[in-house]
């Protein structure tokens, strides 16, 4: 025979100072561990959502990154021949790009930080599909001229439309903003390659990335096995959004080991808050439950409400903390990207999942908490409380 729900709830009520500490210690855990989640997905969604689906990208073989990467003419003509490759009106859905790291002031600080200049092409539009201009104009080609992503002019100064700014000792003038739906791009500034090249006196005819869109979803394999096979075309083949959730790991790693660190150790110490409020019940409920025990109940149901009498503090810890970390979705936040040693601007993001997440650590900590007590009310000699009514 259980006891009804009704008498934990009573419970819970009439302790409710003991009960609103352990319900804050959870919910604080739980919003530290959601928010740290939200963080590392809101990196991940920015870097993975860069890289398209249908894009292949080439880069020297034995390259980490774009930064370190070396692509010559004679192998971008060989991307721009190959029958896997989609064509446009104007030819070959082919963007080389040329990328930089340069220092602007932040708008916050005023300290420099890095920001990624690439160097593209008017087909570059065509091949990341997900950029579009939403303010000004594309850059003209030769001009010393900028397009810059959305979270870049949000971040930087003098990257407004219509701002000169000086790069590489030359001055270059803001024309346009784009928008690339919250990917690594937006933190980006785009300028023609054929400027930025002698601008940062790069050797001509060598590129650090190719990205070209595929004819076909399944067209990869072919052109990675010709191309690799050759021992003229010193180049790694990759799936464009393969080389993305890569770049994603480290960083996102970094934040989920250091989030579920202070998680844990918040963790512990909810856990012995729970315990000490359930010890606490025991310790003022010995008549009670002797009497509960006289009536019938068994050490089982005893073990039991105490157990949801944990979950259900614990489950409004939960939800607490859920509560509290909603308003930072879609916050936005910047860091380091260590795969490019440049900033990056993303957003949290806070998905029912991990909020789920969330939920379900509130009920492991108390289920932690409570069932040592649960079991010490099991084990409470029924004569001896019986005798001091």
């Amino acid at each position: 025979m259980a006891l009804p729900l009704v008498y934990n709830v009573e419970s819970v009520r009439a302790r409710w100072t003991a009960s609103i500490v352990a319900v804050l210690g959870i919910a604080g855990s739980v919003g530290v561990f959601v928010a740290m989640l939200a963080l590392a997905n809101g990196f991940r969604a920015a870097v993975v959502t860069s890289g398209s689906p249908e894009n292949l990208m080439v880069r020297r073989a034995g390259a980490t990154s774009e930064i370190d990467s070396a692509v010559n003419l004679e192998q971008l003509r060989a991307i721009e021949d190959a029958p896997e490759v989609r064509r446009g009106s104007a030819g070959p859905l082919v963007s080389p790009e040329v990328v930089v790291i340069a220092a602007l002031p932040l708008k916050k600080t005023g300290t420099d930080a890095n920001v990624q200049l690439r160097g593209v092409y008017a087909r570059a539009l065509e091949v990341h599909d997900r950029v579009r201009i939403v303010r000004g104009r594309f850059f003209r080609p030769g001009l010393y001229e900028l397009v810059v992503g959305g979270n870049a002019t949000e971040s930087y100064r003098n990257l407004g439309l219509g701002d000169a700014v000086s790069l590489g000792g030359s001055v270059f003038t803001v024309v346009g903003v784009f928008d690339a739906g919250g990917s690594a791009f937006d933190s980006e500034v785009w300028v023609d390659a054929d400027v930025l090249i002698p601008t940062y006196q790069r050797p001509r005819g060598f590129y650090q990335s190719v990205t070209a869109r595929l004819a076909a979803p399944d067209a990869l394999d072919g052109l990675k096995r010709r191309l690799e096979a050759d021992p003229r075309f010193t180049v790694q083949i990759e799936r464009e959004t393969d080389y993305y959730a890569r770049a994603s790991r480290m960083m996102t790693g970094m934040i989920l080991g250091l989030g579920s660190l202070v998680a844990v150790v918040m963790g512990v110490g909810a856990v012995f808050g729970a315990l000490n409020t359930m010890y606490s019940a025991v310790a003022e409920r010995s008549r009670e439950i002797a009497t509960l025990r006289a009536l019938g109940f068994g050490a089982g149901a005893m073990v039991g409400s105490f157990v949801v009498e944990a979950l259900l503090i614990s489950a409004v810890g939960g939800l607490v903390g859920c509560a509290a970390v909603l308003p930072i979705n879609g916050l936005t936040t910047s860091t380091l990207n260590f795969q490019t040693f440049s900033h990056l601007a993303f957003a949290f993001q806070v998905t029912p999942s991990l909020l789920a997440g969330g939920l379900a650590f509130a009920l492991l900590m108390g289920l932690c908490g409570g069932v040592p007590p649960a079991i010490r009310a099991a084990r409470l000699p029924v004569a001896v409380a019986l005798r001091d009514l």
